[in-house]
């Protein structure tokens, strides 16, 4: 079916050949070269020369070769547009709305026919595009598509403030197309390499904020871009044209930031988004870019319902969340004399938290289970209202620290002097500089660090893949589980005291607790495969921990750690290490690590380190 569409465009723009005006040569290279042309065909200058566009899908075009020649596609399309109106929704106007209005416009087109749009006309008068927000849920670990983080554009109808219809409006969303159940790993592997198709989608907004707000707990920014109503709408045909559409999806780069990236280069023509972004496309990066191009207008937050739940929990004594806990589970103790006797004003902020509580774990327990409690505490906080929910609202996301960071290094490991250095692609430890990043996670994407000694020796010093750690403490109301994974290539002590350069892959879990305010404690058990050749069996696993300290100070983030790897075949191997960072400003950090390595093939080793950290997109 999709074949005969494309092969059914080829013959309607033959058939319109002779209907269309005859287009002089060098205007239609300048047509074919306008910004707004190659932003319509979403074309990118080919590594080779030429053009290609991101978009791989041949029902797209309608030229044989419109994919990689933006001339080509643009005389088509010119063509096209005088097929006979009899064709109604399938007539080439009604399918590229945008294309069409922009060649009408730059040719004085008067002489088009006039087919009827109808579909075309009641899914833009349903939509009713009028402004527009760009929305960031916030970073979540626990899903492989959104550690990150994630952008989507709210389209606002005309009376979005006066009568307060957000929940009305619709949501953009550009994300990967997945059939079946691949589960994380699959999912990741299928991401990075571009393994699935991304499309593009307009769905109510209430649909979004429940799966983000709600299901996944997350916090959600939204900015009210200062685009006209004209810009909106100019951006809305264009998604028409691209209903179904397929693009390759990367996690990194051709992502849900970029492409909505294009999408507001469209809505306002001569804005330069997506230039910024010619290697990857952090959200963070994409929303910093947006508001450095003056389109941001006002910002609103919509704390999650973890967030809230904490915030009501703030004030509670021990009995109190005690409290919280009994009701959340059967709330017709809410009848019980010793809760009675309690202050009305008390019983009111146990109440609330409580309803929160069970409305946080509304997606593990069955509806009806969950419906009735809710029900029986609404009843009770009617009776008793607790004082207004107040959240502190955190840093901003984009005020952060860039994404990329650059490493320049020099210490000792045991009395020889090196210079290391190192680069990182993406995008924050549990050291670096915290503002507008939770404390306690860590996502490292490609770590690549290069070590000199002093006797000119160069190695590879390591080669991290992925590194990702999830310290969340836990409470009297929730515990949470900690995590961490990672992967690649380090240097581990070795026979003769010499390093090896192995392969691992590792992993643990436990639990992190809030021991005094900005100071978290850590232990996590952790298991380890690695690629060793000092080992008789070349591949070995091991059990072993990882425990510590996560300090929040004047300075910056403190980390005080104790690890152990225990192999199958004997073979201990332990780690004590401090790092401190000093936050010189928001993309400079000064970092003093100190550690102190023991293994069974050699002697103790003590290494110190003192490394400049540059913040740089």
């Amino acid at each position: 079916m999709i074949r005969r569409t494309a092969i059914l465009k080829r013959i309607f723009a033959v058939l319109a050949l002779s209907l269309s005006p005859p287009l002089h040569a060098a205007t239609l290279e300048q047509l074919a070269n306008d910004p707004y042309w190659i932003a319509l065909g979403h074309y990118e200058t080919g590594k080779l020369g030429g053009w290609r566009s991101y978009v791989d899908d041949d029902d797209f075009f309608l030229a044989e070769d419109g994919d990689s020649n933006p001339a080509a596609e643009l005389q088509a399309t010119l063509k096209a547009l005088y097929q006979p109106a009899e064709l109604g929704d399938r007539h080439p106007q009604c399918v590229y709305p945008a294309r069409t209005r922009w060649l009408k416009a730059q040719l004085q087109l008067d002489d088009l026919p006039s087919p009827d749009c109808a579909e075309y006309r009641n899914w833009i008068a349903d939509v009713n595009p009028h402004s527009t927000v760009l929305v960031f849920p916030a970073a979540y670990l626990n899903s492989p598509s959104s550690m990150f983080g994630h952008t989507l554009l709210r389209i606002d109808q005309p009376d979005i403030d006066s009568h307060n219809t957000a929940l009305l409006s619709y949501a953009l969303n550009f994300g990967a197309f997945i059939e079946g159940d691949d589960n994380s790993i699959l999912y990741a592997w299928r991401g990075l390499m571009g393994g699935y198709p991304g499309l593009f989608a307009l769905v109510p907004y209430r649909e979004k904020l429940s799966e983000y707000n709600r299901l996944e707990n997350r916090d959600l920014w939204e900015y009210r871009l200062n685009l006209t109503a004209e810009e909106t709408a100019r951006m809305v045909e264009h998604v028409w044209e691209l209903k179904q559409i397929r693009f390759d999806y990367f996690f990194f780069d051709e992502n849900c930031s970029y492409r909505l990236l294009e999408l507001l280069e469209i809505a306002r023509p001569g804005i330069e988004l997506t230039e910024h972004f010619p290697l990857t496309a952090i959200p963070t990066d994409t929303v910093r870019a947006v508001k450095d191009a003056g389109l941001i207008e006002r910002i609103d937050y919509r704390p999650s319902r973890e967030r809230e739940l904490l915030a009501r929990a703030e004030s509670l004594q021990a009995d109190e969340e005690a409290w919280v806990l009994r009701l959340n589970q059967d709330p017709a103790r809410l009848e019980d004399a010793d809760f009675l006797a309690l202050p009305a004003e008390r019983r009111a902020l146990i109440q609330d938290a409580a309803f929160r509580l069970v409305r946080y774990h509304a997606n593990d327990e069955e509806r009806s289970s969950n419906a009735q409690r809710s029900f029986q505490l609404l009843g009770a906080i009617n009776r008793n209202p607790p004082p207004p929910l107040e959240v502190e609202r955190p840093p901003l996301p984009e005020e952060g620290h860039q994404s990329r960071t650059w490493q320049l290094a020099g210490g000792s490991r045991d009395d020889r002097a090196f210079a290391e250095y190192g680069l990182r692609m993406a995008y924050h430890d549990l050291n670096d500089n915290l503002d507008g990043f939770p404390l306690g996670a860590q996502i490292e994407i490609f770590q690549l660090k290069l070590r000199q000694y002093e006797n000119n020796h160069r190695q590879l010093q390591r080669l991290d893949l992925a590194n990702i750690r999830s310290l969340t403490p836990r409470n009297a109301l929730l515990q949470p589980l900690s995590w961490q994974v990672g992967g690649g290539l380090e240097r581990v002590l070795g026979e003769d005291g010499d390093t090896r350069l192995v392969g691992h892959i590792s992993g643990g879990a436990g639990a992190t607790w809030q021991l005094h305010d900005d100071l978290l404690g850590f232990a996590l058990g952790t298991a380890r495969l690695e690629y060793n050749e000092d080992f008789a069996a070349v591949i070995a696993p091991a059990l072993g921990f990882n425990s510590g300290l996560l300090w929040r100070n004047p300075l910056g983030n403190l980390t005080l750690e104790a690890a152990g790897d225990y192999f199958h075949n004997g073979e201990v191997r332990r780690r004590l290490s401090l790092n401190q960072q000093w936050e010189m400003s928001r993309n400079l950090g000064l970092r003093l690590s100190a550690q102190r390595e023991f293994s069974q093939l050699a002697s103790p080793v003590n290494e110190v380190k003192l490394e400049l950290r540059w913040y740089h997109y």
